[in-house]
């Protein structure tokens, strides 16, 4: 991670190092570069992956999904064995602490309450010579929530996806997750159980996201697609829009923190790490006005992130996108 003084290196300069490319001008790292070539053959760019199991799932429906989730994530299942059964929804709840499944009922309840207030409401209104105007409020009859679950779990990403969706009224909300060794994490099982969630595949990648945008012979087709993902997922949901409705294209994880000399360099480095562990794309900059304080924040970065699991992702993170910049 470096540190860099603008007074040094000059605010133009400082600048071009905070410009991020284009989604599909990201160069990915130099390891998940080498592993895609050895999937596929040859290396390609992420949009050109992309675009391949875009178009073949379009094309082949469940035959592709099933290639490239025993190609990418190493499972293999037939078509029906892709939809989570209430066996697995019964092995979760045993599995899961209760108080963290209480956390999860609670955290379910809040965002319900939320948006049940925020919920807009159709109208209508008689004006002269007999006109009637009004709104009709509509939900949508199928859509579809995107859940990371390859390197880690995101149960408050159901939460937030799908809890929406249910208080909205649409009828079927459809959940993709990436299965790790086959499996899903049972606190993901168990937020979407409690979100309202219809049915969940255990799909995940640019696959996922085309499987529901085209439709195959056993996933439904959707009319909008939400929730975050890689870059991969991203680019995916880039490809479909239009075919479907989707949220946002999300980038990769990204926090600005502005500190001075006060900020405390073990909060500052670990707010940094929070997002640097999400991708190895993400970027994580600090913004002070303070040497001292940037030289122990970069100390403290690199203390904590030995002790961190996914230490590997937010080391390649930091190398590639962290910075700390001190300014005048």
């Amino acid at each position: 991670m470096q540190i860099v003084n603008v007074k040094d290196t000059g605010l133009v300069n400082v600048e071009k190092m905070l410009k991020k490319p284009a989604f599909d001008q990201v160069e990915l790292n130099p390891k998940i570069r080498e592993a895609n070539k050895q999937l596929f053959g040859r290396d390609m760019t992420a949009a050109e992956i992309v675009d391949m199991i875009v178009n073949e799932v379009r094309a082949d429906g469940d035959r592709a999904v099933i290639k490239y989730t025993k190609l990418i994530d190493r499972t293999e299942f037939t078509a029906k064995e892709f939809l989570v059964t209430e066996d697995e929804y019964d092995a979760a709840y045993k599995a899961a602490d209760p108080d963290i499944v209480e956390s999860l009922k609670r955290a379910a309840a809040n965002v319900r309450q939320y948006h049940q207030e925020q919920k807009p409401n159709s109208w209508m209104t008689y004006r002269g010579q007999g006109s009637l105007l009004g709104q009709s409020v509509i939900p949508l009859d199928r859509v579809g929530i995107y859940v990371p679950g390859g390197t880690a779990a995101y149960p408050s990403s159901v939460i937030m996806n799908a809890v929406p969706a249910a208080v909205a009224g649409v009828g079927e909300i459809i959940m993709m997750v990436p299965p790790k060794e086959g499996k899903i994490n049972p606190y993901v099982l168990v937020a979407a159980k409690e979100a309202g969630v219809s049915k969940i595949f255990k799909i995940g990648g640019a696959q996922a996201i085309a499987a529901m945008a085209f439709g195959t012979e056993t996933i439904p087709r959707v009319d909008k697609i939400t929730g975050p993902g890689n870059i991969f997922v991203t680019l995916a949901k880039k490809a479909v829009y239009g075919h479907c409705d989707i949220d946002m294209l999300a980038g990769p994880s990204e926090i600005l923190i502005v500190a001075d000399e006060t900020a405390d360099p073990a909060y500052t480095a670990a707010d940094m790490l929070s997002q640097a562990e999400h991708d190895m794309l993400a970027s994580s900059i600090v913004i002070t006005d303070s040497r001292t304080l940037a030289e122990k924040v970069s100390a403290e970065a690199e203390k904590q992130l030995q002790q961190l699991p996914r230490q590997e992702i937010a080391r390649a993170s930091l190398d590639k996108n962290g910075l700390i910049i001190v300014a005048e």
